[in-house]
């Protein structure tokens, strides 16, 4: 991990929808260093999870430059690749896949990482494991608390080793218990595997819990400051 190095650049990004009637990003500008825990923050529709999504190119800017890991997202082909490896996701509803056991649905990404059957399932454990939830990998999503579905989703986000994590919302369906577990369990990843974290939340005590806390106001950037906390 090289503190140095920036890991997600963001230059005067703009995203209309509707042909142009209705503006999410007005230049958009944001840099995020490598191991960096970053949370964007603002009133909601301003843009915050439109940025985050940009930056998963699960969409595509209208006009301005992303550039994640060293590459320009405008240039790269293959996205799905991209997204399986490069960036792990985790948002507010868990998207799990409720005929599967917990091991399964973490498994998904690794079928585009030619691992073997047993080679997934070990993986598939010790994720688990890592969050908390090594004996209940047998067991459905229907079965586990909003809680434990949320843990499963950040074991799945990390199901290739990404070297950033990107989180929308991911505390917003669970109670205040719950919520703070998802947090702990986000930096702890943070610290420990030194992935590069970027958290959206209209929360200013979720937020505060970032090194760097990103403010947003009608699609752009408006002010970045230290919450308090120092790296990792």
């Amino acid at each position: 991990m090289n503190r140095d190095r920036i890991a997600i650049d963001v230059q005067e990004v703009v995203k209309t929808y509707e042909e142009g009637r209705i503006r999410a990003l007005s230049g958009a500008t944001l840099q995020v260093r490598e191991g960096e825990f970053v949370a964007i923050t603002g009133p909601s529709g301003c843009g915050k999870s439109t940025l985050l999504h940009l930056i998963a190119a699960l969409d595509r800017p209208d006009s301005g430059r992303i550039v994640v890991d060293g590459m320009d997202l405008a240039e790269v082909r293959d996205l799905s690749t991209y997204r399986s490896h490069r960036v792990g996701l985790v948002f507010q509803l868990h998207n799990l896949l409720p005929t599967l056991s917990a091991s399964a649905n973490v498994q998904i990404p690794m079928y585009e990482a030619e691992l073997s059957l047993w080679e997934r399932r070990a993986k598939a454990q010790r994720l688990l494991e890592a969050v908390g939830l090594g004996d209940r990998a047998n067991t459905p999503p229907i079965k586990l608390s909003g809680g434990e579905r949320q843990r499963v989703a950040i074991a799945r986000a990390l199901a290739n080793d990404p070297p950033i994590l990107l989180a929308d919302e991911p505390t917003g369906n669970l109670d205040s218990k719950a919520g703070e577990m998802v947090l702990d369990l986000l930096r702890t990843i943070q610290q420990k595997r030194g992935v590069t974290l970027v958290l959206v939340s209209h929360d200013a005590q979720i937020a505060s819990a970032a090194e760097r806390v990103v403010r947003m106001l009608d699609g752009r950037v408006v002010d970045e400051g230290l919450s308090g906390h120092p790296a990792g």
